[in-house]
Parts: C-alpha cells; sequence; structure tokens
C-alpha cells in the first residue's frame, strides 16, 4: 500500500469511524494504518488491512509522539 492509494480515502477505523493514516515503513516492517486520535495501530499483512477491532493495538503515549512523525502526508 503507498500514500497515494484510492483506498486510504475509503479505509476507517472500525472504532471511532474515523480516517486513517498509513505509517511510512521503517525498512520492510511496521507496515500499518494509524489511528491517532485513539492510538490505535492495525498492521498490513500481505497488503491486506487488518481492521478488525480486535487486530488493533494500542500503543502508549511515547510510541503515539513516534509514530506522529511517521505518518504519510
Amino acid at each position: 500500500m503507498n500514500p497515494d492509494d484510492p483506498l486510504l480515502k475509503i479505509l476507517a477505523c472500525p472504532l471511532d469511524k474515523g480516517p486513517l493514516h498509513l505509517l511510512a515503513p521503517q525498512g520492510q516492517r511496521d507496515v500499518a494504518l494509524y489511528n491517532p486520535r485513539l492510538h490505535r495501530r492495525y498492521p498490513i499483512v500481505d497488503g491486506i488491512p487488518q481492521l478488525l477491532p480486535s487486530s488493533g493495538e494500542q500503543v502508549s503515549d511515547a510510541e503515539h509522539e513516534e509514530l506522529l512523525k511517521r505518518l504519510t502526508p
């Protein structure tokens, strides 16, 4: 998935129904979508976003600050 993928415009967080942001990958790891409002990260596995509420991972405040720097425009 890349930042200009049209799918990003229609994907929404399963919990608050708000927009998700693509995280810029660090190497080959950490390909994910992020909801900065709820501090939740959703993985992308083999190009498929895992958007079940149980797939999301809550991140700490410190990790949230780091993830904000990786949001793609």
